[in-house]
C-alpha cells in the first residue's frame, strides 16, 4: 500500500470532500458506512470525537481497512493484482471476491466495483511524484524510471513480469517461496529483472535475466559517483556469472527495485537495497 494508491482512492470516493454523503448513506473522504466506520473508525486526529467526516481519521480507518483487505487478497492465492482485489473488497465487500475469485466482472452490480478498480489503479501515476521521489530530466534512462515507477507497491513475484506488465510467476524448487509455500505462482507482479526489462522496454528489448542484462549492457559501464536516473545497478555472490539482483537508480541515493519474495516494488537507499559487499556495478543502457 502506497501513498499514491490512498490518494487515488480517496479520489475517486470523494474528491477528498469532507462533507460527501452518498446516496446509500457513505459518509465522509473515504466513504464510510455506520457499520463498517464502527469497526474501523478512531480518533485519530485527537479532536475529541471519531468522524468519518474528520480528514484525520477518515485516512486512517482507510488505511487500516485496506491493510486489512490487503491481508486477505495476499492469502487468498487469487490471480489478480492485491491491490486490485482490496479496492473491490473496500466497494463490494470481500465476499463478491471470494465469490468470483477475483475482481468482480463488469456483469456484476452493473459494472460499479469494475469501473472502480479500475479507474483507481490508472489514477495511481497522477499521485505518485510528489509523494514517492521525484527526479528531472529526459531520455532513454529516466523514461525508464518514470515507466516502472507506475508499479510501486506491486508485489515481487518469481518469474512473474512481461514487458506488458505485471503476470504470475513461478516457483523453481529454491526460489519464490513463502512460509514454506509457493507463493509466486498466485501473485501477479514482477521480479528484479522483469521490472528492468519493463522499464526499457519498447525503446530497449533487455533479455529476461540480471545476468543476461548484464551482458548486454556492461559496454556501458558507469562509476558509482557517475549514476543517473534509470541506469542499471547489479549486486553478485562472485563475478559477472554470479548476479543475482538488478535494480533502476532512482537518484539522490536511491533505487527503484522489486526486491524479493514477500515484499512490493519499492524506493529504498542504495546503501540497504540489498548486501551492500554484493554490489558489483551499474551500466547504462
Amino acid at each position: 500500500m502506497t501513498p499514491a494508491l490512498l490518494a487515488s482512492q480517496l479520489h475517486r470516493e470523494s474528491a477528498f470532500t469532507p462533507s460527501a454523503t452518498s446516496p446509500a448513506g457513505a459518509e465522509g473522504p473515504a466513504q464510510f458506512m455506520p457499520a463498517t466506520w464502527a469497526t474501523w473508525g478512531r480518533d485519530d486526529d485527537l479532536n475529541g470525537r471519531d468522524s468519518p467526516r474528520d480528514i484525520g481519521d477518515s485516512v486512517m480507518a482507510q488505511g487500516r481497512f485496506m491493510c486489512s483487505l490487503l491481508g486477505e487478497a495476499k492469502r487468498s492465492g487469487y490471480a489478480d493484482d492485491p491491490r486490485a482485489l482490496a479496492l473491490a473488497g473496500y466497494n463490494a465487500g470481500w465476499g463478491a471476491v471470494q465469490r468470483f475469485r477475483g475482481v468482480p466482472p463488469v456483469s456484476f452490480a452493473r459494472g460499479e466495483t469494475h469501473r472502480y478498480v479500475k479507474s483507481i489503479m490508472a489514477g495511481i501515476p497522477r499521485f505518485q511524484s510528489a509523494g514517492t521521489f521525484q527526479f528531472s530530466g529526459s531520455g532513454r534512462g529516466p523514461d525508464a524510471l518514470r515507466r516502472a515507477s507506475v508499479h510501486l507497491g506491486t508485489p515481487y513475484s518469481w518469474g512473474g513480469g512481461t514487458p506488458s506488465g505485471p503476470s504470475p510467476g513461478f516457483c523453481d524448487g529454491a526460489n519464490g517461496y513463502l512460509r514454506g509455500t509457493c507463493s509466486a505462482s498466485s501473485t501477479t507482479g514482477f521480479d528484479c529483472s522483469s521490472l528492468a526489462q519493463y522499464a526499457y522496454w519498447p525503446s530497449l528489448q533487455l533479455p529476461r535475466v540480471a545476468s543476461a542484462q548484464y551482458g548486454a549492457t556492461s559496454h556501458h559501464a558507469v562509476a558509482r559517483r557517475n549514476l543517473r536516473p534509470g541506469d542499471l545497478l547489479f549486486w553478485s555472490h562472485g563475478g559477472s556469472g554470479a548476479i543475482y539482483h538488478v535494480a533502476l537508480y532512482a537518484g539522490e541515493g536511491n533505487v527503484l527495485h522489486a526486491p524479493r519474495t514477500g515484499k512490493n516494488v519499492e524506493v529504498v537507499p542504495l546503501a540497504s537495497a540489498m548486501p551492500e559487499n554484493d554490489y558489483y556495478g551499474a551500466t547504462r543502457p
